[in-house]
């Protein structure tokens, strides 16, 4: 979302927004929750305002999110920051917009992916940006082993480009992988359910 409006007229972003499908519900995680699929490497900020995606979430996703809990999986995979990245303002804007009843119903976040970026970026703002709770919500995903960990595979979509970039993971090396250590210094090993912004691997991250 740049700082000056789009090209597009209003209908034709909400058009762009339904065609790429940044947004999607389906499934259920493992403790029988909605899962709001976000796709990030298919928002282009750049041509769509606040103002138009706050209105589609409202009308098309926000009503079928208030009648109980629900997690997210956010898909963060190949998300460019030129590209893909909406602003702090914006950002802000648009998590104040969501109703607080559907806040009340989130119980978790699942960050598919993250780069060492993402994690640095909102280890600074992730406080300042999401009130009530959203960061203490956010769970780091490394690879979708462990994200199968926590939501039913057999009843959600990934995107082939996701399993690709997956699959490149294992010929990193180790820091490259696992190394990016959150705002939360501690230890983890194996899958940890219920530590905020904790990092799902196979090793232990000193």
């Amino acid at each position: 979302m740049s700082s000056s409006p789009p090209d597009l007229s209003h209908s034709d972003q909400q058009n762009l927004i339904q065609k790429l499908d940044l947004f999607k519900i389906q499934g259920r995680d493992k403790r029988g929750r909605k899962v709001f699929q976000i796709i990030a490497r298919n928002f282009p900020a750049r041509e769509i305002s606040c103002e138009v995606l706050n209105k589609y979430l409202k009308e098309k996703f926000f009503p079928k999110l208030e009648g109980g809990p629900f997690s997210i999986v956010y898909v963060h995979t190949d998300v460019q920051r030129s590209e893909n990245f909406p602003g702090i303002s914006s950002l802000r804007s648009i998590y104040e917009a969501i109703p607080i009843n559907v806040k009340n119903n989130l119980e978790a976040v699942y960050f598919l992916h993250p780069g060492l970026q993402s994690r640095l970026f909102l280890a600074i703002f992730g406080r300042l940006l999401f009130s009530g709770g959203l960061y203490g919500k956010l769970k780091y995903v490394n690879r979708l082993e462990f994200l199968w960990d926590h939501v039913r595979r057999n009843e959600i979509a990934i995107p082939e480009f996701v399993y690709e970039h997956d699959e490149e993971l294992e010929d990193r090396p180790m820091v490259m992988d696992y190394g990016m250590e959150s705002d939360h210094p501690r230890v983890y090993c194996g899958t940890t359910v219920d530590n905020p912004v904790s990092s799902y691997s196979t090793r232990c991250i000193a």
